[in-house]
């Protein structure tokens, strides 16, 4: 009986493996969407074939989420931790990055509403234009995103659907969720639109540009300005 057991089982896990290798090729190219040429989708999809298989071999369906649910976040993981690992991105963008963040977490306690472009831009004493080639440059140079603000993404994705038995755990994911929710609904509504378009529907950066009518650089603007702007609102939760 336990062999028969044994065997069953890995019968349920080679169906689900191959059932959501489609959601692996998904995932790869949604993220080559914003990733430097240099970066092969093989390498994605393999990484991510790690983490549906480790999602496959710890997967708990007594918790309450779908296994497509858990392995989407798994999947993910695991292509970003193999893309950190190899970090191509210069100390120079890193940098740029906090210095951003800085001046938008500055301006906006000094004025109290949302800032702009220009006033970013000459906060850091440079033109516009170069402001808006370094949000270009940390959005292909670096994977800026929902779980750079400080806290895990299973906050983000699952929350109190897929938690452990920790109940201060499930306090703080679900006080943190409740804040990014808020800061997410104060942003400017051109920025709001993209992060929904972008993480809710699934749309790549040329999608989005189609929706808004402006081209693939701007939204990647768009979208690396308003995590800052993210960053900034969101300090208080970030390690």
């Amino acid at each position: 009986m336990v062999k028969a057991n044994s065997y069953n089982s890995l019968i349920d896990k080679s169906a689900l493996l191959e059932q959501h290798t489609v959601l692996v090729k998904r995932i790869a190219y949604h993220l080559l969407a914003r990733l430097p040429a240099s970066v092969l989708v093989d390498d994605l999809i393999q990484s991510g074939m790690i983490g549906l298989f480790e999602a496959a071999n710890n997967f708990d369906n007594s918790k309450g989420a779908s296994f497509e649910t858990f392995a989407g976040i798994r999947i993910r993981g695991a292509m970003l931790d193999e893309i950190r690992r190899g970090d191509w991105t210069p100390r120079s963008v890193h940098k740029n990055s906090r210095m951003i963040s800085e001046a938008i977490k500055q301006l906006e306690a000094q004025f109290g509403r949302d800032v702009s472009d220009i006033e970013v831009a000459e906060k850091l004493d440079i033109s516009l234009n170069d402001y808006h080639h370094i949000l270009r440059e940390v959005s292909t140079g670096k994977i800026l995103g929902i779980d750079d603000l400080g806290v895990n993404e299973d906050a983000i994705k699952v929350g109190d659907d897929y938690l452990g038995d920790d109940p201060y755990q499930s306090i703080e994911h679900s006080a943190f969720k409740k804040g990014l929710a808020q800061c997410i609904s104060s942003l400017p509504e051109r920025e709001a639109l993209v992060l929904s378009l972008y993480y809710d529907e699934e749309l790549n950066l040329r999608e989005i540009g189609k929706v808004l009518d402006v081209s693939e650089s701007r939204v990647s603007q768009i979208h690396s300005q308003a995590m800052h702007r993210l960053k900034a609102r969101m300090h208080s939760w970030q390690s």
